[in-house]
């Protein structure tokens, strides 16, 4: 089952993670959750899809008040970031959920309306979260075409959704442990699913000057450390937009 586990916390403010689940069906692709809470108010980064809700909402009431989940982030408009948006508006109502202009009128086949989704400009904005600022920070064309990552200065903690992700066994630990040996189970998806160099170059700039502590993505374990730049630096000499031959 899936588990949360607490990346950082200083006085009211936190990130936790909803680990990947080793119970999940093979058909379904495994995922993490990222609550960022600061007083009352938590924010959840790409909730999930509808088949994973038990299993999210099950991790986190476990150690956290559910209901004081006010504001989803969706990166992007992928069944497996947002499906779960009617499940949570059936729980809150309220919820707001974040996401790029360009899915605005895509998103509500899952769930809502335009009083739930809150449009973010190409350019990125400030998320608020109980008086603190988050900024959603552009990362389009990776993979999706309107795409967002969100960072957090004060933890120093950049959510990157599918950039950096690695399609991992269950057992295979939270933290990066050996980055060439983990790099591999990245290489082929970043190379297929990453469309645009110069996309991935401008992110690559724009990672470099936030100086993040840590690289948290939505599928497989998350950078830290010497790591993080490692994986800037890996990614930045990646041949992207590569349609490989099948393998017969």
């Amino acid at each position: 089952m899936k588990k949360m586990i607490t990346l950082y916390e200083k006085g009211a403010h936190s990130w936790r993670v909803v680990a990947r689940d080793p119970a999940r069906p093979n058909h379904l692709i495994d995922t993490n959750e990222y609550l960022i809470s600061h007083g009352d108010a938590t924010l959840l980064t790409d909730p999930g899809g509808q088949e994973v809700f038990p299993a999210v909402f099950a991790a986190i009431a476990e150690g956290w008040d559910p209901r004081k989940i006010n504001t989803l982030f969706s990166s992007h408009q992928d069944p497996d970031v947002i499906s779960s948006l009617a499940l949570w508006l059936d729980f809150n109502p309220a919820i707001k959920c974040h996401t790029s202009w360009l899915w605005c009128s895509f998103i509500p086949h899952f769930g809502g309306d335009e009083g739930t989704l809150v449009p973010i400009p190409d350019e990125g904005c400030g998320i608020e979260v109980g008086g603190f600022m988050l900024q959603a920070v552009p990362a389009h064309f990776l993979h999706s075409s309107g795409n967002f990552h969100l960072f957090d200065a004060d933890a120093g903690i950049l959510f990157t959704g599918d950039v950096g992700a690695a399609l991992q066994p269950p057992e295979a630990p939270l933290f990066v442990e050996n980055f060439s040996e983990h790099i591999k189970l990245a290489e082929g998806f970043h190379k297929r699913w990453m469309g645009s160099a110069a996309a991935k170059n401008d992110w690559c700039h724009r990672a470099r000057a936030l100086k993040p502590t840590m690289l948290c993505p939505q599928h497989g374990a998350i950078y830290r450390g010497d790591d993080v730049m490692r994986f800037i630096d890996w990614f930045e000499a990646l041949e992207v937009g590569v349609l490989r031959k099948a393998k017969h």
